[in-house]
């Protein structure tokens, strides 16, 4: 094309972009069209946000002292009822539409009492659209509002309006006011689900009872036969949530302390309590809201408790005059809840759940601080525990220092001459290299002759690695195993963990499909999550799928997965000659094409990726598995032991 032909071309298409091309969405049209910006996605994840939209509304009631009680309902339909005990939303006219408060909250975005003119000072949204953006992603939402004593009722189609507001009951009680709104869900926009998982609601809601003391939060599934319905309610807020957290764990005293005050409008709550564990469990909050990458309020937290640990120590001579303990070694064992009510928040980082405001630094450490220290001066044998605890921490850290230095990344050189027999692959692009974890040495020599050279790299571990959640940092770093793993990876681990260091981003365990190979799973997800939890959060583990069985007829050769898939096939086969049925107990009967062609071949194998959906849950569920309390353990495998089938003995 000549110059001449490009400078025509470009003036063609800049005479095309004109106003004519600049689409203007009208009402909750734009939310139809780009629901991901906001409710984040279309997913079962956007699917539940409606449910917090609408059950955040109550909960500002709540916070503004009107509320006392929300209820929760799935029907069976998966449509969704949230009743709440408010004030009930206004329903005069709005000034500036012309409408009722009523219809304008659910057709107007931005609007609502969290945007100033004293609705409320503190709200629990993020983003205070939720009425409207739930009536644009619904095919149906009605609502009923009670207050001074009148019923009003407004339906809505679509987000359009269906039938206008209007009285449907007159004479009620003073004592009958708030909202309650029903709505079903677009399988248009959630076209992945539109069936709600009940234990995602259940622990949401949970948590929101946790956090706002004295709110009674119930659901019930009309889904289910018996009509399960669940009540959280805890006076003690989230005093209650340690304990909950901790139900599992050897704790070092109880109950839990609690810590609350005021300081430039920003309330600030803590409750924390120590543990014989070796790891700590620090869950932030800001306005309910679940502060994951922490924040100016985390910080506050931590430098107080280090300081008045520190302070308390050296005044009682329990440290000596040269001896400093750590924000580390004082964490070690924590378990603790920081939640903050803040008049106006400001949040960052990629997921934007990271405080920034510098006020809540301050008021976070002065609140904690004044009451925490006192705490210790009264309850001196709680306070001697405590710093022990930090002091055998810090001994664990200073032998942990040398050992850490073996761990860091290493040329490809050095890497090759590991304890660990790892047999690298030749590619050096990430997001190629995979990483196989193999139990046994057998199983790995099959591996290493049958793999793809290119990108799959074989790291064979013998027998069960260190449970890490009974073992100090110093004892996990003179594991060879496990320093093999950190050092081949590349990512250090803990808090000097890096994922843009990582090696390989499929990091897959290989490993018998019997109870001991379940063992060695548990013990390598247990240090994935410990010590290298962005593994798991960015979709990096894997586990493989090795066949239970193979089954042979002449020329016929298939690999089973199931019992029920087995009874299939050979059901489905002539009877001459007779099939021969070979059951797989372990890796290391298969030889090496058979290993490939089953469990390695990208083209063939099933793999399934370990998600991380509930960080809460996994901190309850890896202790009570792994830690050193014998009891829960034993009455979690009497409760499900009922669920598993073919157990290999």
């Amino acid at each position: 094309m000549s110059n001449e032909q490009q400078k025509e071309t470009k003036m063609e298409l800049a005479s095309e972009y004109d106003a004519s091309q600049i689409q203007v969405l009208k009402g909750l049209d734009a939310v139809r069209k780009r629901p991901g910006m906001y409710i984040g996605s279309t997913s079962a994840q956007g699917l539940h946000h409606l449910v917090w939209e609408i059950v955040d509304n109550g909960i500002d009631e709540a916070l503004a002292g009107f509320c006392d009680e929300i209820n929760v309902v799935v029907n069976p339909d998966n449509s969704i009822t949230v009743k709440d005990n408010g004030r009930g939303i206004p329903v005069d006219t709005q000034k500036e539409t012309g409408k009722s408060a009523l219809e304008t909250v659910f057709t107007v975005l931005h609007a609502g009492g969290k945007f100033g003119g004293g609705g409320y000072k503190v709200s629990g949204g993020l983003h205070g659209v939720g009425a409207s953006v739930v009536n644009a992603l619904s095919t149906e939402l009605d609502v009923k509002v009670a207050r001074q004593g009148k019923r009003y009722y407004m339906d809505f189609d679509h987000g359009h309006v269906k039938s206008a507001m209007k009285v449907i009951e007159e004479g009620l009680p003073e004592t009958e006011h708030g909202t309650t709104v029903h709505f079903k869900p677009d399988p248009e926009i959630f076209r992945e689900t539109t069936t709600y998982n009940i234990k995602t609601l259940t622990d949401r809601l949970r948590e929101l009872a946790f956090l706002n003391k004295g709110l009674k939060i119930t659901i019930e599934d009309l889904r289910q036969a018996d009509h399960e319905r669940k009540e959280f309610h805890y006076e003690g807020g989230i005093r209650h949530y340690v304990e909950y957290l901790n139900e599992d764990q050897n704790v070092l005293f109880d109950p839990p302390i609690y810590v609350e005050g005021k300081e430039n409008d920003i309330t600030v709550e803590v409750s924390l309590q120590y543990t014989d564990s070796y790891r700590s469990n620090l869950l932030t909050f800001t306005n309910n809201i679940h502060t994951y990458e922490g924040g100016t309020h985390e910080t506050g937290f931590k430098m107080a408790l280090t300081r008045v640990i520190n302070d308390y120590g050296h005044k009682a001579g329990i440290l000596k005059s040269n001896e400093t303990l750590s924000g580390d070694d004082v964490r070690e064992g924590l378990t603790a809840v920081v939640s903050i009510k803040h008049p106006d928040p400001q949040f960052e980082g990629q997921t934007k759940t990271k405080l920034g405001n510098s006020d809540a630094r301050t008021a976070t450490d002065h609140v904690f601080a004044a009451t925490f220290n006192r705490f210790l001066l009264e309850h001196p044998d709680e306070a001697r525990q405590i710093i022990e605890k930090g002091q055998l921490a810090s001994k664990a850290r200073v032998a942990a220092k040398r050992a850490r230095e073996v761990t860091r990344k290493k040329s490809g050189l050095e890497i090759s001459n590991l304890p660990g027999k790892l047999a690298d692959n030749t590619s050096k692009d990430p997001e190629i290299s995979e990483l196989f974890i193999v139990e046994g040495d057998s199983a790995g020599g099959s591996a290493k002759q049958g793999r793809s050279r290119l990108t799959q790299a074989i790291l064979p571990i013998r027998g069960k690695i260190l449970n890490v959640e009974k073992a100090t940092l110093d004892r996990v770093l003179a594991n060879d195993e496990i320093r093999s793993l950190f050092t081949a990876l590349g990512t250090g681990f803990g808090d000097d963990f890096d994922i843009t260091k990582a090696n390989y981003h499929k990091l897959i365990i290989m490993t018998d499909a019997d109870v001991d190979g379940a063992h060695i799973r548990t013990l390598l997800l247990t240090l994935f999550y410990r010590f290298m939890k962005p593994m798991i959060t960015h979709g990096y583990v894997y586990i493989a799928q090795p066949p239970l069985y193979q089954v042979r007829q002449g020329k016929f050769v298939k690999y089973i997965d199931s019992d029920e898939e087995l009874e299939q096939v050979v059901s489905s086969l002539q009877p001459s000659p007779k099939p021969v049925i070979q059951r797989y107990k372990g890796l290391g009967e298969m030889d090496a094409e058979q290993l490939w062609e089953t469990t390695m071949d990208p083209e063939n194998r099933h793999l399934l990726r370990v998600k991380l959906d509930d960080a809460e849950q996994a901190d309850k569920i890896f202790p009570m598995l792994m830690g050193t309390k014998v009891g829960p353990r034993r009455d979690f495998i009497e409760q499900n032991a009922k669920f598993v089938e073919n157990l290999d003995l």
